[in-house]
């Protein structure tokens, strides 16, 4: 404590003064020392006879880093903060996505007829770089909203510390820093603002670690997915009673699974690669106090959520585009996403997933908010049933049986969706993380391996669940 560092000092010091003024002068310094030393042991240290005289800070605290009730309590609040932005960015999100899909939208599209562009021109602006880029804003951009302000206040009021404290030993164990707690719970707000969190790791081994397997936590881009796949397979095959249940438990279960990942690839890397000697560190419990309310959320809404959005909606706009150009530009009788489709069914077939999946996959690196909308309309250009606006006109439906009949007329089964729900955890990270990554590293190895990885382990993870579900079933 800074109290007990001072009173060191002073002792020093009147050892030096001993020799100068004499030794009745330095005894009754000491005294007075032992004194104020006396003052802080009684407002400091607790006797077992002394009980009910701690402090307000040091009663939350025995509650908050014990070892029976910390780790329930961090879960509980975690899971909390989650579900307000998972339920608090539905309306907005509905709201975001009635302007500026079902309104903005159709707007653009006239105008541009009116003025005379030309279809392709129409099509490529407006159907492929804006409703990708209204796509980011509309799911990304509510949820970042609520979560960023939530976690920052949780960062001012002093419990994050906490957190970091409680995990300590198992990311100790796992050759990784207590502090990648910390990154690893902004991390299921945004990968990207996750691995810019790494720098509070002063150890350049154990933040590289920390950067590399930040992208195992299940960012909002990704909640969506999993909800939606969750909702229509999951839920349909227990009792109605208990389909919420189930899908719950399904999309927490794929939310642990990528901590257990985060853990057992962190103590790979360590061991291989990354070899070295887990540093140790004091970590410094601040006092609780009462975060300065406007203050966190402007600050956690200018300098994460619109920096982060912003960096989306530069790498969505390209996506969009190549999007309605692939759906667009033919070869013979088919579309270029139709024929990488019909090359990729294959390999996807043995992933348990399909061509449509994976094309969704590739073409949306720039934004997980685009993969479901993609599918969709893939889904549609290569079924030949009639949904959506048109060919390569990214679309989201309102209903979730109606999605449901889609997803099942392209061939999904409860195989597919599992597996889409493992491999949406376990893929590369999205063009804004990527770059990211590569900011922060400065190391194009790195940042290959960082992007690569998760893609072996969603490889190898679908194939064997493939294969032992096709041998069971």
């Amino acid at each position: 404590m800074k109290e007990v560092e001072e009173f060191d000092k002073i002792i020093a010091l009147s050892n030096e003064l001993r020799w100068q003024i004499g030794d009745d002068f330095h005894d009754d310094l000491t005294e007075a020392i032992y004194a104020d030393a006396a003052k802080i042991v009684k407002k400091t240290v607790v006797q077992n006879s002394q009980k009910g005289t701690l402090g307000i800070d040091a009663k939350i605290d025995s509650i908050v880093t014990s070892k029976i009730w910390g780790f329930p309590l961090m879960l509980f609040l975690l899971g909390f903060v989650l579900w307000l932005t998972i339920i608090g960015a539905n309306y907005p999100s509905a709201m975001l996505s009635s302007l500026l899909l079902d309104i903005v939208h159709p707007f653009l599209k006239e105008s541009t007829a009116a003025i005379g562009f030309p279809w392709w021109l129409s099509g490529f602006l407006v159907d492929g770089v804006y409703l990708a880029v209204a796509w980011v804003i509309a799911v990304m951009l509510p949820p970042m909203a609520i979560f960023f302000p939530l976690f920052t206040l949780l960062e001012d009021f002093g419990y994050l510390p906490r957190v970091a404290f409680n995990m300590d030993s198992l990311f100790k164990k796992s050759g990784a820093h207590g502090k990648q707690a910390l990154t690893m719970s902004m991390g299921f707000g945004c990968n990207a603002a996750g691995v810019v969190a790494t720098r509070i790791i002063d150890s350049p081994r154990e933040r590289l670690i920390a950067i590399i397997t930040n992208n195992f936590s299940l960012c909002n881009g990704r909640w969506p997915t999993q909800i939606l796949l969750a909702t229509i397979f999951i839920g349909a095959v227990v009792p109605e009673t208990y389909s919420s249940i189930a899908s719950l438990s399904a999309v927490v279960g794929i939310a642990v699974l990528g901590i257990f990942f985060m853990f057992f690839f962190s103590w790979a890397l360590s061991k291989t690669v990354l070899k070295g000697e887990v540093s140790t560190f004091n970590l410094e419990l601040p006092p609780y106090r009462t975060p300065v309310f406007w203050k966190t959320i402007y600050t956690s809404l200018i300098d994460r959520t619109l920096i982060v959005l912003w960096r989306a909606i530069v790498f969505a706009a390209p996506a969009g585009a190549v999007i309605w150009l692939i759906c667009n530009i033919t070869l013979g009788n088919e579309s270029i996403a139709a024929h990488l489709v019909h090359s990729m069914d294959g390999f996807g077939f043995i992933l348990g997933l399909n061509g449509v999946i994976l094309l969704a996959y590739i073409v949306a690196i720039p934004a997980n908010e685009i993969v479901i909308p993609t599918i969709l309309m893939l889904t549609v250009m290569v079924t030949g049933i009639s949904a959506g606006s048109g060919s390569g006109v990214m679309f989201e439906l309102d209903s979730v049986s109606a999605t449901a009949d889609i997803l099942k007329a392209g061939g999904w089964t409860l195989l597919t969706a599992i597996n889409v729900m493992l491999f949406s955890l376990l893929h590369n990270p999205c063009s804004t993380t990527i770059y990211t990554i590569y900011k922060e590293t400065k190391s194009l190895k790195w940042t290959v391996v960082a992007s690569i990885l998760p893609v072996i382990a969603g490889f190898i993870i679908t194939f064997l669940v493939a294969q032992i579900w096709r041998i069971i079933f």
